[in-house]
């Protein structure tokens, strides 16, 4: 009786809200704990070796492998997973001016479109190769050539990427980024890098942003301003493999002959990461602005991730775990082969 009460007394455009929140809330809580770790483990350690980003992804995960939800925080769960996420790349692109490219010069801005391009093709057909399903091919392909798991975050919408391939290219990519970081002043001494070449190797190279900070340091301030611009012109490869992507998987979904549609191929947080990065180049957004923007998708992404980690059970990632590490490991091993090559191919001093 209590309950049919409830439903009489609750208006009918309330509801929808109601039934997303349980879910919402249990994602906000493991985002909150995925932001505290963080701090305790920067705390402690004076570094940041796991990502929020992860560690919602873990905490999710583990939340839901131990735990059977109710299904009552399915659809919230579903909310944050794929529209907060989509926002959050929207507001990615207020990150992004085209005037770094200016700055760069066009040899070496051609020179990190072929990087990309070929590290893609490179890293899908090792994976192809291992068995890898399409879809965890192309997660792996573009996190290990863009930008990590900003990239297979914002590629899982567009080819409709199920959530245990989501999560299992992010938790492989991630671990291989710390290890990059890591191992990468190695590459200092070993080939005798300058300070800009070994800038462009880290900004070709390492995934995240702040982990090419991290990675470029040892090679010096011109270093690390280059590796950041090299990072940056990486990152704007974003929009176009995200829009051939689009273009390919409803081509595919239509078979031959079919008309594709802008609508499809670019959907709304698509063209909405564009004209965020358009209005940032012509200064349409303050400056002052932007670090806000930033910190908002981050925390959003965030928050997605951790709504991806509560939709997975541990142990289907079991299964594809090898050959997903198998595929990271050899395709971060050929990008790194071809960043050295660009570098010696551009006698970059």
């Amino acid at each position: 009786m209590r309950i049919a009460l409830q439903n009489e007394n609750t208006h009918p455009w309330a509801a929808p809200f109601l039934s997303l929140a349980p879910g919402i809330v249990l994602s906000c809580i493991v985002a909150l704990a995925a932001f505290g770790l963080e701090a305790v483990e920067v705390h402690l350690t004076e570094h940041r070796f796991v990502e929020n980003l992860v560690l919602a992804i873990l905490i999710g995960t583990a939340i839901r492998s131990l735990i059977n939800l109710p299904a009552a925080f399915t659809p919230g769960i579903r909310f944050c997973e794929k529209f907060v996420l989509e926002v959050a790349i929207v507001l990615l692109g207020a990150s992004i001016s085209m005037q770094a490219l200016k700055a760069a010069g066009p040899a070496l801005v051609l020179g990190i479109v072929f990087t990309v391009v070929a590290a893609i093709a490179i890293s899908y057909g090792i994976g192809r190769g291992l068995g890898l399903k399409h879809k965890l091919a192309t997660l792996v392909a573009c996190g290990n050539s863009i930008c990590g798991n900003s990239a297979i975050a914002a590629a899982a919408p567009v080819i409709d990427a199920e959530p245990e391939d989501i999560a299992s290219a992010i938790a492989f990519t991630a671990v291989l980024g710390v290890v990059m970081v890591l191992a990468l002043p190695l590459a200092l001494v070993g080939f005798g890098l300058t300070g800009p070449q070994y800038g462009v190797l880290s900004g070709l190279t390492v995934y995240a942003v702040p982990q090419v900070l991290a990675a470029a340091q040892p090679g010096g301030v011109i270093a690390v301003q280059t590796g950041t611009l090299v990072k940056l012109i990486r990152v704007m490869m974003l929009g176009p493999v995200l829009f051939t992507l689009g273009m390919s998987a409803r081509a595919a979904s239509n078979g031959a002959g079919a008309k594709v549609r802008l609508r499809h191929v670019a959907p709304w947080f698509i063209i909405g990461f564009a004209l965020m990065m358009a209005l940032r180049s012509a200064g349409a957004i303050p400056e002052a602005v932007v670090p806000s923007l930033a910190h908002t998708s981050n925390a959003l992404t965030v928050l997605a991730m951790a709504a991806l980690g509560l939709a997975v059970d541990v142990r289907s990632l079991g299964r594809a775990g090898g050959r997903v590490i198998a595929t990271a490991i050899l395709s971060i091993l050929v990008l790194t082969a071809i960043a050295l090559g660009l570098i010696f191919v551009l006698q970059i001093g």
